[in-house]
Parts: C-alpha cells; structure tokens; sequence
C-alpha cells in the first residue's frame, strides 16, 4: 500500500507540472515576452522567431530558419539553434551566437544586464567581456541570411583576415625590399 501512494503522488506531482507547462504554452509567449520577463531586451534575437522552447529550469532554445547576421554596434551572428539559460538579467551556457570584434568572431557565452539603470549590457566571449548600450537591443533587428552553420563562420573569416594578412605582409616586404636595393 505504501507503494502505491508514493506512486500516486509522483503521477500526481507530474500532473502539477504538466498543467504549470501547459498553463506557460497557454498563454502563447513569444520568446521575445520571455525575454522582457527576464529583465532582458527583446532585441538579443533577431525578428522573426517563432519556433522555440523554454522550460520551468529557465532552459531555451530557439530555432531559425538559417544562420543570419544581425547589425548592432558590432555584426552579431546567430547560427540556426540558439540555446542557454535565462536568469533575471542574464543568459548562461549560451551557444549559437557569436559577436564580431576589430575582423574577428568570438562566440558568446553569457549575457547580462548590469544595473538596469547603467543602460549598460555585457557579451562575455570567455576571456573578455565587451559592453554595449542596452538601448541597441531594444527591438529585434532583421537578420540577413549567411551560408555559415556551426562555427563555420568564424573559421571562414579567420582564413579571410589570415590571407589579408600573409598578403598585406608580402607587399610590405616587397616594398622594403626595394627601398633596400635603392
């Protein structure tokens, strides 16, 4: 008999949380909603997002229809599955969202609002974190479709910059060479 009423409260317990889950799904947020709920601006996603999950742990994911860029104060880039996890004023464990910095591309890690009133937020890439003003993510910039999936981005534009600079440097040692002989 024990057991049967440690059962019954389990499938009860699961009850209880299906019904919070489908009360959240009721209420047909967008994730952009979730966002604001968060403390957090609407424009850290781009437009157009309709597909995403988001769960009582503050786990999301969202989806896209492509990989795309995004132009804010820098070129932010969104592969097409973007996940963390929301906490008041921040997102950890972020994947899928890299920021371009001086020609390069570093992948973002967390987000955060520092004091709401400072009109400051953070991208933290792991070594460095970089501020912006909060106010250039008020609204979901539109995203500009990109071949790049899964990084890819990032090893193209390093190639990119590495052969500008191999070239860069080969005409500079060409001229120096050619002041020498003078």
């Amino acid at each position: 008999m024990l057991s049967y009423n440690k059962l019954s409260l389990f499938l009860h317990f699961i009850c209880i949380i299906s019904n919070i889950l489908t009360c959240i799904n009721s209420q047909d947020l967008t994730i952009y909603e979730v966002l604001q709920e968060h403390g957090l601006p609407m424009g850290l996603l781009p437009k157009g997002v309709k597909n995403f999950a988001f769960d009582a742990n503050g786990k999301f994911e969202v989806h896209l229809d492509q990989p795309c860029n995004a132009k804010f104060e820098n070129e932010i880039h969104y592969d097409m599955n973007v996940s963390g996890v929301l906490r008041f004023g921040q997102i950890d464990g972020l994947s899928g969202i890299a920021a371009q910095d001086l020609f390069l591309w570093f992948n973002v890690k967390e987000i955060r609002v520092d004091v709401p009133s400072s009109g400051l937020i953070y991208f933290d890439v792991g070594v460095v974190s970089k501020q912006f003003s909060l106010s250039s993510f008020e609204t979901p910039r539109d995203c500009i479709g990109v071949g790049f999936s899964d990084g890819g981005h990032i090893v193209q534009a390093l190639a990119k910059s590495r052969a500008k600079e191999l070239q860069y440097k080969g005409v500079f040692e060409q001229e120096r060479s050619a002041m020498a002989a003078l």
